[in-house]
C-alpha cells in the first residue's frame, strides 16, 4: 500500500489530520541574490558593493577614510578623493600598488584601471 494513501486512511479513521511534513527548502539570500543579479546584468553593481566594503582594507585606514570608490564602469574603477593633495598622492604614487591589489583580489578582467576624482 502506498505510504501516502495509508496515512490518509489512518487520519480519516482517527478523525484528525496530521500536518504534512514539508521539506526544508531554505536557502541563504546571498546564494540566490548573487547569481540572480548577474543573470539580470547587474553584476557590476554587486562588484561595486564588494569593492566599497573592502576599500579601506586595501588602501589603509588613512587613505580609506579620505577616499571612496564611486562606481565601476567597463573595468575602470572611479574613486572620489576629498582633497586635491591626496588625489595627487594617490594618482602618482599609490595607483600602481592599489591597482595591483585590486587585480589580485578581483581579477584582471574586472578592474583594468583606476581613475581618481576630487569631490
Amino acid at each position: 500500500m502506498n505510504a501516502r494513501l495509508r496515512a490518509e486512511i489512518l487520519a480519516e479513521f482517527r478523525g484528525y489530520w496530521e500536518p504534512k511534513k514539508r521539506s526544508d527548502r531554505c536557502v541563504a539570500v546571498g546564494a540566490v541574490l548573487g547569481p540572480l543579479m548577474k543573470k539580470l546584468g547587474l553584476g557590476d553593481r554587486l562588484d561595486e558593493a564588494e569593492i566599497g566594503r573592502t576599500w579601506t582594507e586595501l588602501v589603509g585606514e588613512f587613505l580609506g577614510s579620505h577616499s571612496k570608490p564611486d562606481r565601476l564602469k567597463e573595468g575602470v574603477l572611479y574613486v572620489r578623493v576629498l582633497q586635491p593633495t591626496l588625489l595627487f598622492e594617490l594618482d602618482r604614487v599609490w595607483k600602481p600598488e592599489v591597482l595591483r591589489k585590486l587585480k589580485a583580489k578581483y581579477g584582471p578582467k574586472k578592474i583594468r584601471d583606476i581613475r581618481f576624482r576630487a569631490g
